[in-house]
């Protein structure tokens, strides 16, 4: 099952933490959004492999978008 991994702000992308493939824990970064001079940190909620990242360093991005899909659990 795939899960989405949403930004809580509106901010550009400053460091991405994660890539597609590798395998996170819960709570685990998998990007940095600056927004107002503020450094805030996207984690996962639970555990997983990261099917996809769907932004790059750089890139701005809008509260409530997709940054990410997590792949959870078994079929």
């Amino acid at each position: 099952m795939l899960v989405d991994i949403i930004a809580e702000v509106t901010g550009t992308v400053w460091k991405v933490c994660a890539q597609a493939g590798q395998t996170l824990a819960p709570d685990e970064e998998v990007l940095v959004i600056e927004s107002m001079k503020m450094e805030i940190p996207i984690c996962t909620r639970g555990s997983g492999t990261l099917y996809e990242l769907l932004v790059a360093e750089g890139d701005m991005i809008q509260e409530g978008a997709v940054v990410a899909r997590l792949e959870v659990g078994g079929a």
